[in-house]
């Protein structure tokens, strides 16, 4: 796949993974739409952009699923079309499940799960009538796994990779595609933007995130795996873990309790 002139479509763009996919698709003169909640940081990264007359800001928030059908048909008109939807927006978790408000349980799920399959489903009658399109979605190892301290963050990437397999199943012969993308650790604000037992932000850089690869690695990783049409793609050294779950399940059970996840 070339990206020039395709018109991608990325959440969770002012930060992280995403600020970095754009800046990236920037630069192989991709037509982006860039969308999060906060549209000054969103103009931030268009200007740091290659192109940024090729960037187009459109705010959004993923737990306001009752938008996306508006935001949607306001995005299709920006270029005419969208080639690429990248789910890349979420909120992480840092405390332990017996600790955890149900309200921040359901907060989690209503971001990264409800939030991702609404927008799909609102961008996919476009694609199913052009006969064509790529859906991706950024989940995460622990889409693969539990670990400590995840809980809900687990669930909701688990969710994911249950979601998006039934759907691209259901779109096989259809012309659209979908990708998963799972990353370990990578260095970014996820962890100090995470949220705590009260929902609260818990505000510190966990040393695992602090070492792990970088945003931009990362999303060279992620395109280079578009480019080739890959359907799932586990990114980073933490990714042996989703091996050692499925062939050893015993040795990861002694594994996991010991991991340094913070």
């Amino acid at each position: 796949m070339n990206f020039q002139n395709k018109v991608v479509w990325i959440t969770g763009a002012s930060s992280g993974i995403g600020r970095a996919l754009a800046l990236e698709l920037s630069n192989q003169n991709a037509l982006l739409i860039i969308s999060a909640r906060n549209k000054a940081s969103l103009e931030t990264v268009k200007t740091a952009c290659k192109n940024p007359h090729n960037v187009w800001v459109l705010p959004l928030d993923l737990e306001a699923h009752s938008t996306f059908t508006k935001i949607t048909a306001a995005a299709t008109q920006i270029y005419g079309r969208i080639d690429i939807l990248v789910n890349n927006g979420g909120i992480s978790q840092r405390s332990l499940a017996k600790d955890t408000l149900v309200a921040v349980d359901q907060k989690i799920m209503e971001v990264n799960y409800t939030g991702t399959v609404a927008l799909t489903k609102a961008v996919l009658p476009y694609f199913l009538e052009k006969q064509q399109g790529q859906i991706v979605v950024t989940t995460s190892i622990v889409g693969l796994i539990g670990t400590p301290l995840r809980s809900s963050y687990a669930a909701s990437k688990h969710a994911l990779h249950g979601f998006f397999d039934s759907l691209r199943a259901e779109l096989e012969d259809s012309g659209i595609s979908v990708s998963l993308l799972a990353p370990g650790f990578v260095k970014t604000q996820v962890s100090v933007n995470a949220l705590g037992p009260n929902g609260e932000a818990i505000g510190i850089m966990d040393q695992a995130q602090a070492n792990g690869i970088s945003a931009e690695q990362c999303a060279k990783k992620i395109i280079n795996a578009l480019k080739h049409g890959k359907r799932e793609v586990y990114i980073g050294r933490e990714s042996y873990a989703a091996y050692v779950k499925r062939y050893f399940p015993g040795l990861f059970a002694k594994l996991i309790k010991r991991a340094k996840v913070r």
